[in-house]
């Protein structure tokens, strides 16, 4: 399945997201027994993690800082870049925008940092976008999926911040093509978290695409992040007579809807995006509720590829277990800068954020990995379907 029509995508008009507030943090080696000074220095090369390790979302940043470590081992095992191994100086954001921007002075200013990897989440990375394009160090969020991680609502760009993941259209686009022309459904219902402008971006881009395939939208409905009783809404979706349910959501609220839909005897397929990806999920809906739903993702454990099956096996050496979208995405976000700190030739934050400009056809576990204007990437997506509790690969659809 392609969706070569719409490759444009990538330009669309930006969408806020931006959730989080607090302050405070904790840094940390990356546990190599090294502590060295400034990579400006000639020492280590100083990178920081800038995660949700605490907080309403910690999943995702716990999950890709599981990723990073795996990536951060592999390359100074093998002996480092360049000579120097890196150095990880954490800081845990608390899911709360405030202490994502606090963490990022600390680590541009006081640690000296020569990039940032993270946050996990879009409004905790545009919080600290104006201090890493003030200090002129690269900020990598491996998740941050809305536009305005690097294109700002006036349309200019955050010259030095970058991400791994596509961008929320994107993932709209390709469950909306999913809908209209693998499952053949010609009404759906939409049901977004009209507190998140993740959940109404991804929303919009379906509704769009799907109404345009010929689609019919029979219902478009909202809940609000926290709600936990969704069955007077979902009654009102059920009248509607959808073929299809699309929720575009985190894992917390989606876990409620989908058990509830199903106890109402909703037993359409349901359709979601990157926000479903956590274990969390699972407990939350039942293995035999999530049963006939789908999920647009970053890559699939369970997909062929050789070189994903060789990040699965050594994913699952480290941590016992197999690795999910946002481990591959935090792996990733690693080997993309060391890719751009080899071309780069030196340990120098602006040429690091050139080279990473440059990037095209990088081969990552999620895919291959190109940079437009716009700082997004344009790389390929994964549909799952849920069968029994496990994430199967269906497909990948490319830009």
């Amino acid at each position: 399945m392609k969706l070569k029509k719409f490759t444009s995508i990538f330009a669309a008009t930006a969408l806020a997201l931006g959730v989080l507030a607090g302050c405070g943090e904790k840094s940390s080696s990356d546990g190599d027994g090294e502590s060295s000074s400034s990579s400006k220095d000639g020492g280590t090369i100083k990178i920081g993690l800038n995660l949700e390790l605490t907080g309403a979302v910690a999943s995702y940043g716990t999950s890709e800082a599981d990723g990073i470590q795996l990536a951060v081992d592999e390359i100074n095992e093998a002996g480092g870049i360049d000579g120097k191994k890196i150095e990880l100086v954490k800081v845990d954001n608390k899911s709360e925008a405030a202490e994502a921007t606090s963490g990022a002075v600390k680590l541009t200013t006081q640690d000296k940092v020569v990039a940032i990897i993270g946050a996990a989440t879009s409004g905790a990375t545009v919080a600290q976008a104006q201090i890493a394009n003030d200090n002129e160090t690269p900020l990598i969020s491996p998740s941050g999926t809305s536009p305005t991680v690097t294109v700002n609502e006036d349309g200019s760009l955050n010259e030095y911040v970058f991400r791994t993941s596509f961008i929320d259209p994107f993932q709209g686009t390709v469950a909306a093509n999913f809908a209209a022309n693998e499952l053949k459904v010609k009404k759906a219902a939409i049901y977004s978290d009209n507190s998140s402008d993740y959940s109404k971006g991804l929303a919009k881009s379906f509704k769009e695409y799907f109404e345009s395939a010929g689609g019919e939208t029979v219902a478009n409905e909202s809940y609000v992040a926290k709600d936990s009783d969704f069955r007077s809404t979902l009654t009102r979706i059920k009248s509607a007579n959808p073929e299809f349910i699309f929720i575009p959501g985190y894992y917390e609220e989606v876990g409620l809807i989908v058990k509830q839909a199903r106890e109402m005897g909703i037993d359409v397929p349901l359709m979601g995006a990157d926000g479903w990806d956590s274990p969390t999920l699972l407990d939350l809906a039942g293995v035999d509720a999530l049963n006939n739903t789908f999920t647009v993702n970053h890559y699939s454990s369970e997909d062929p590829d050789g070189k994903i099956q060789d990040f699965k096996e050594k994913f699952k050496a480290k941590y016992n277990q197999s690795p999910n979208a946002f481990n591959a995405l935090g792996y990733d976000t690693v080997y993309l800068l060391k890719d751009a700190i080899e071309r780069a030739g030196e340990v120098d934050s602006k040429k690091i954020k050139e080279e990473l400009e440059k990037t095209d056809g990088l081969e990552l576990i999620t895919g291959l990995y190109s940079v437009d204007e716009n700082h997004h990437p344009i790389k390929s997506a994964t549909i799952l379907e849920f069968q029994d509790g496990e994430q199967v690969f269906k497909t990948k659809v490319d830009p």
